[in-house]
């Protein structure tokens, strides 16, 4: 049937056309798209890579569930089951001990093993256990052993590796993991006895702040992306407008031609829905070498829910549809090729202010949480976020209109472009309505971030200052805790060791009336340089001894002078596990010299007390029991000295464990939401960058004749160089400009849901001036195509 049938037809169709017109009409668009020739094809293939960006995007956030669900899964399938009752010893237990170790700030995660016979569970991922002296590791940790970054993880590692760990057993992809097999394990290192693995962890109830910054971070994540596919199904309007002139000459009724144009972007859109499930189809089997802020996950993770997948196909065509019949509302397309706005009216603010000022008011009718508590109604939080954002970008083309209608005079490239701003302005607020959404959702996250990290934030009391490393090191034989302090202090990188050996003492005789057991106290042995930094000995030399008070008040002195106090006996071999003297009672005598001091905090922010002695006051050999604890200074001009210190440590015992100190401690939490938006949030400026791209190299298509008249009459390149760049910067800066109003407001309104007046309006400025370097490099890359589109043959016609 020709296109006159078939409009002829449509005449008579009536006001209600039915299904079939319907139908009939979606076809006849669609072989437009498919047959509309070059112009028709380019046209449709701009829609098909805006759209199948937007759907890639789409597909992996809804994919999230998944990877989470799969991450959970094997974490939890490889937790060792000690059980609440010790597990006895047969042919298929096991001792396991954790081993694990952290390399240039990068966690590896290891575990010791000792199988009890040849029935022992190997844990996921393992096929068999190796042999005493022999590991397994993750494909990552191999690969970073045969490195040359890797050699001083291979010299604490002094396992042979002789296997990989599958994927059952790995978080992802990227993580370092090893499980080695010890001969030397015992139950008294601290080892666990365990038969087998896999125990369900329940996760903790996130804290309602943390809930509110999720649904706002979907809501800022995933309303670029529907914007721009919203902007992607009407490239090439004007043209496509034109075309459709022509079935209004031969005889073709208003909804006709709307339901044609229709038909059109459902095809740009079902062609962007593949291409985009085989773009993510194509990027998700390399997911595994990607790691974007220290995650990755495994290509099989990388699954969509199939409800949401379906609500993606579903949904996608469906917007392009409507958004295709609301833009027609605002054409009047005519015979003859005609094509003009539908009645000249300026644009309308009334009704675009509501949206803000509602979305607002959802969000304080939520009430105020906190950490400690408070309800969340997903539904009015994710609500008014959505109403102030769209609020921004309904807003958009109104201020731009408002603006660029006063522009007057000015230079010819001013004047080009702010002249092409007031004949259309529509198609500029939409390429730059991504990245103002983008940027008011960015100001009021960090806004809210900036405002609760404090309350995921704990100080430690800990001193980096002092000392960088805390070790304790898991032995109870004074000659070798001599010896690994001795071997601390020759570390290469290491400027000071402040090591104690630390027992205790108890008052000697029975228990007396009223006490329930001996009073006892600590008993710290060090040099002087270590027990300064314990407390406030003044002048010291090796004899001497103290009594340390307590000064935080915890302490009663009166009761720590019941054990400790000048010339007071002591009893030094109480077992720690048995409570009575360990063979013959060994007593020693505080002296009387010693002196009463106040305690201090040593750099872990621990504070001591109890009795101090010097070693040529006391022989550690007497105590009971004793326990060794270094804390240890590095050179910060020695790039790689708290890895020399760790490697110290593995080869004095693996099992020892070593502590970096820091002043500040993030709840893991928030320091897990806040990476997976980090990663989602490059994600999405990585679509933003690449919709502004292509809706960019689309409008310089559309004007392309236009471009080349003005060359053709004399114009100078350089002349439309700079209109286009004003026309991109005009629009950019209003958009801007609202979403620094949108964003500050919207993050005021967090701020008053989690019950914060303070807010650091210094993050607002980043997030702006993150925005216009994106604008300003989309259009440097669009500049090339630009000076191409400025040929003579752009006169060219058919």
């Amino acid at each position: 049937m020709s296109v006159h049938e078939e409009g002829a037809r449509n005449q008579g169709s009536g006001p209600d056309p039915g299904r079939a017109s319907w139908a009939r009409d979606l076809a006849m668009g669609i072989r437009f798209a498919v047959g509309g020739g070059r112009e028709g094809w380019i046209r449709t293939a701009l829609t098909a890579v805006g759209v199948g960006l937007g759907v890639v995007l789409l597909l992996g956030a809804a994919s999230i569930p998944h990877i989470l669900e799969s991450r959970q899964a094997r974490g939890d399938a490889r937790v060792a089951v000690d059980g609440d009752r010790p597990v006895k010893r047969s042919s298929a237990t096991l001792l396991y001990a954790d081993a694990g170790t952290s390399f240039h700030g990068d966690p590896v995660r290891g575990a010791l093993l000792r199988p009890d016979g040849p029935d022992a569970p190997a844990p996921p991922g393992v096929r068999a256990l190796p042999h005493h002296g022999e590991m397994v590791v993750s494909p990552a940790l191999k690969e970073l052993l045969a490195s040359p970054e890797g050699t001083l993880l291979r010299e604490r590692l002094r396992f042979k590796a002789v296997g990989t760990i599958g994927e059952p057993g790995l978080a992802g992809p990227g993580e370092l993991a090893y499980y080695a097999v010890s001969d030397r394990l015992t139950e008294e290192d601290g080892s666990s006895r365990i038969a087998g693995f896999g125990s369900r962890i329940p996760p903790r109830e996130l804290p309602p702040t943390l809930l509110v910054l999720i649904i706002v971070a979907c809501v800022v994540l995933l309303m670029p992306v529907a914007l721009f596919i919203a902007t992607a199904v009407r490239f090439g309007g004007e043209r496509r407008d034109r075309r459709l002139a022509a079935l209004r000459l031969i005889g073709a009724d208003r909804r006709t031609v709307r339901r044609t144009a229709a038909g059109e972007a459902l095809f740009g859109a079902v062609c962007g829905l593949l291409l985009g499930t085989v773009l993510f189809l194509a990027v998700r089997q390399g997911i595994g070498s990607v790691t974007v802020w220290d995650v990755n996950a495994f290509p099989g993770d990388v699954t969509p829910s199939p409800a949401l997948a379906a609500l993606v196909a579903v949904a996608v065509p469906l917007c392009a549809v409507g958004v295709t019949l609301v833009a027609m509302r605002g054409v009047v397309i005519e015979p003859l090729g005609v094509v003009r706005s539908g009645s000249g009216r300026r644009r309308r603010v009334w009704w675009r202010l509501p949206l803000p000022v509602a979305g607002i008011a959802l969000l304080l009718a939520n009430g105020q949480v906190g950490t400690g508590g408070g309800t969340v109604d997903p539904y009015l939080i994710a609500g008014g976020a959505v109403l102030v954002l769209l609020g921004a970008v309904t807003l958009l083309p109104w201020a731009v209109e408002a603006v660029v209608g006063r522009f007057r005079g000015g230079p010819v490239p001013w004047q080009l472009a702010t002249r092409r701003l007031q004949l259309s302005s529509g198609p500029a607020a939409r390429a730059v309505s991504g990245i103002t959404v983008a940027v008011a959702g960015a100001i009021a996250l960090q806004l809210f971030f900036s405002a609760i990290q404090g309350d995921f934030m704990k100080v430690t009391g800990q001193d980096p200052h002092r000392a960088q490393q805390d070790v304790m090191l898991p032995s109870h034989d004074v000659a070798t805790i001599r010896e690994m302090v001795a071997r601390f202090r020759t570390t290469k990188g290491v400027r000071g060791v402040i090591a104690t050996i630390e027992s205790t003492a108890s008052r000697p005789g029975p228990v007396r009336r009223g006490e329930d057991f001996p009073p006892s106290t600590q008993v710290t042995v060090g040099d002087c340089a270590s027990l300064g930094e314990l407390a406030h000995t003044g002048p010291c030399k090796d004899g001497d001894v103290f009594v340390v008070k307590d000064s935080t008040g915890m302490v009663d002195t009166g009761y720590l002078f019941k054990t400790a106090r000048p010339g007071a006996r002591v009893l030094l071999d109480q077992g720690i596990r048995t409570g009575k003297p360990d063979g013959a009672p060994r007593t020693w005598t505080v002296p009387r010299t010693a002196r009463i001091v106040d305690s201090r905090k040593d750099p872990s922010g621990q504070t001591a007390f109890g009795i101090f002695a010097t070693p040529g006051a006391l022989d550690t050999a007497a105590l009971a029991d004793p326990q060794a604890r270094a804390m240890v200074r590095t050179d910060p001009a020695v790039t790689d000295a708290a890895e020399y210190v760790r490697n110290t440590a593995a080869r004095i015992d693996p099992l020892m464990a070593v502590r970096t100190l820091q002043n500040l401690e993030r709840d893991k939490q928030f320091g897990s939401v806040r990476t997976g938006l980090l990663v989602a949030s490059t994600a999405t400026l990585a679509l933003i960058a690449a919709g502004m791209l292509v809706t960019t190299l689309e409008q310089l298509r559309e004007r392309r004749r236009l471009l080349s008249v003005l060359v053709a009459f004399g114009t100078r390149r350089a002349t439309l160089g700079w209109s286009v760049l004003w026309q991109t910067a005009v629009p950019v800066a209003l958009g801007l400009a609202l979403a620094l109003a949108a964003g500050a407001g919207l993050g005021l309104a967090l701020l008053r849901t989690a019950g914060k007046d303070t807010f650091d309006w210094s993050v607002i400025w980043p997030m702006a001036g993150g925005g216009a370097g994106l604008v300003a490099v989309v259009t440097l890359l669009s500049l090339p195509p630009l000076w191409r589109l400025m040929r003579p043959d752009g006169l060219r016609t058919e």
